[in-house]
């Protein structure tokens, strides 16, 4: 379970890095938008950071971006033939 959930912070980290670099925006920029300080976000790129929805929506504002939360069944085990 902590394993998935590092995979996970760091994923959504690398995201934010991704969008933020093609906005052309440094981390303070981006920072000041979101409502968050620099070492904040840094933390948040480097998949350090626990979000809330409302910084995620924060976020997503600040990067131009919409949010998309969805709950989806995994996809079902295949037995080997």
């Amino acid at each position: 379970m902590a394993y998935e959930e590092a995979r996970a912070a760091l994923l959504l980290g690398q995201m934010v890095f991704d969008r933020r670099s093609e906005l052309g925006l440094t981390q303070a920029e981006l920072a000041a938008r979101a409502g968050m300080t620099q070492p904040q976000l840094s933390r948040l790129e480097a998949g350090g950071a626990t979000l809330t929805v409302p910084l995620l929506a924060r976020l997503a504002a600040a990067l131009e971006a919409e949010l998309d939360i969805a709950f989806r069944p995994h996809d079902p085990v295949v037995a080997p033939a």
